[in-house]
């Protein structure tokens, strides 16, 4: 089995943690929230065994990369500006792009801003959704009311008290909650007095796709930064409708991957379903494939990382 490897790169005003496997075309993995590098742990070995040179980041904010204090300091013209500059550190000038839950939108607007250093992209979970008409927040109040977890999180500290009481607990329960082997799929409203996925009864015995080990790794991690880095993601969310007016209208060019499990929670939200992937090619010329995996929930490439891989090996080859 390839090794994984850990580094540190300067890219974009920032000091920046990968793990690594492989030597090969590059393929750069983006994870989400609340995740690491790690959530990436069975495909690096696997593509690195494939040919490629497949590299994790801890994005802005996360594990043992740099965590700006500034809550703008995470707009997604700062998170694209990572990327680019991971991949000129590597001294690539291109590279297949990957993303995860948040990961996936800085993956598609890499793609869109970027087509030059892009030779494809791959969104697991989310997929590319183009500017609407008006700001995101206003639009989500008015459809899902003032508890809609994107709006919770918006007020610094708020979210950070509630998910750091027990570390332990919230990482057991937002990685069982949206799975799909809880058979109850979460609203994704916040009662005030409960917290995050308060309502989420998460069994003692864990799925068979998630270890003690794995839980024990993120409770680590977010014990020493905290929640802050990236639930400042989400506290940019208007902010990135109004930075990406230039691209209003525009359309991710190059080719394009998109999986989600029919379990998962973005599948679920309102506008999602069969009808969201059947429409993904309107935004996406180039989607080469559009795959929903029967009984996987979120955490795509954990919970089914066999299927992932050679979902992913396959749109590489191709």
């Amino acid at each position: 089995m390839a090794e994984i490897q850990h580094r540190f790169v300067e890219t974009n005003g920032i000091r920046m943690h990968v793990a690594e496997a492989g030597a090969g075309p590059l393929v750069v993995l983006l994870h989400g929230f609340p995740e690491s590098w790690y959530s990436w742990r069975h495909q690096l070995t696997a593509l690195a065994e494939a040919g490629y040179h497949a590299v994790a980041p801890d994005q802005r904010g996360y594990g043992q990369t740099d965590r700006p204090q500034a809550i703008e300091a995470y707009s997604m013209l700062h998170l694209v500006g990572d990327v680019i500059g991971l991949l000129d550190a590597l001294g690539e000038q291109h590279m297949f792009v990957v993303g995860h839950d948040w990961g996936a939108p800085v993956a598609w607007n890499t793609a869109l801003f970027r087509p030059d250093r892009v030779s494809g992209v791959v969104g697991l979970s989310v997929p590319y959704r183009p500017r609407g008409p008006r700001p995101p927040l206003a639009l989500y109040k008015a459809a899902l009311g003032e508890n809609f977890y994107q709006l919770y999180f918006q007020k610094p500290g708020r979210a950070e008290a509630s998910l750091e009481r027990d570390v332990r607990r919230s990482v057991r329960t937002a990685l069982y909650a949206v799975s799909g082997d809880n058979p109850k799929i979460p609203t994704m409203m916040v009662d005030p007095e409960r917290g995050f996925l308060g309502e989420t009864e998460v069994p003692s015995q864990l799925p068979k796709w998630l270890s003690e080990s794995d839980v024990d790794y993120y409770t680590g991690e977010f014990e020493r930064t905290g929640f802050s880095g990236g639930l400042n993601w989400y506290r940019n969310i208007d902010r990135n409708w109004e930075l990406t007016a230039p691209w209003s209208g525009a359309r991710v060019q190059v080719p394009a991957l998109y999986v989600v499990g029919d379990r998962d929670v973005v599948y679920h939200f309102p506008g999602g379903g069969p009808d969201m992937v059947k429409n993904l090619s309107q935004f996406v010329p180039g989607l080469k494939q559009a795959v929903v995996l029967e009984g996987c929930g979120h955490w795509t490439q954990q919970e089914r990382p066999g299927e992932v891989n050679r979902l992913l090996l396959n749109f590489f080859r191709s």
